[in-house]
């Protein structure tokens, strides 16, 4: 641990930090299309939050890569990190993380281009917001050193309870404004019907 752990401490700090921040960031964007705050809350303002969670979130990120690169009690090159599934140490969840953190990079800059690919592009962007979650969440309890901690465990199931329910929360949202907006064929031919009586 480059003789101290101080090294490795930071490395498993900076991945709960970021864990944490990508879980806000993902109920912060579920926030702007459900809107439980109603006008309360503008929807810029809750933009802005959303942007700078996944921003701190990403910065965190960054401090994980450059702790794990420093720590040298693990032989860990700059390209294992780019690069999914070169580490020997449980490829697969390893790569996960990897994937999640680079989708997260990808959103993250994807802030400054909204205006240049327009709002629908932007959103559908977006929905990889899922897979980053479920990847960094995966990557977390199947490689991380704190995993087995009852702490740690807290944390993931308040994390995906708490993602889970707002994805429930927008399902049934969308659910029962489609279905205002679309009327059986009944309701809709009923007037004619009593205009030609």
């Amino acid at each position: 641990m480059s003789g101290l752990p101080t090294v490795w401490l930071t490395a498993r700090a900076a991945g709960v930090t970021a864990y944490v921040l990508m879980t806000l960031s993902m109920l912060a964007g579920l926030t702007l299309t459900t809107r439980p705050l109603g006008r309360r809350v503008s929807g810029s303002t809750v933009m802005e939050i959303h942007r700078s969670l996944t921003i701190g979130g990403l910065v965190a990120v960054g401090v994980h890569g450059i702790a794990l690169v420093a720590d040298r009690t693990v032989d860990i090159s700059w390209l294992d990190l780019v690069v999914p599934g070169m580490l020997p140490y449980r490829p697969v969840w390893t790569a996960a993380g990897i994937i999640a953190g680079e989708l997260m990079l990808i959103l993250a800059v994807s802030f400054r281009l909204r205006r240049r690919i327009g709002m629908h592009a932007w959103r559908t962007l977006h929905r990889a917001a899922f897979a980053m979650f479920s990847l960094a969440t995966l990557h977390g309890v199947l490689a991380g050193t704190d995993s087995s901690s009852p702490w740690m465990r807290w944390v993931y199931v308040t994390a995906i309870a708490t993602v889970a329910g707002g994805v429930a929360f927008r399902i049934l949202l969308t659910t029962g404004a489609s279905s205002v907006r679309s009327p059986d064929r009944k309701e809709r031919t009923h007037p004619r019907g009593i205009r030609g009586r």
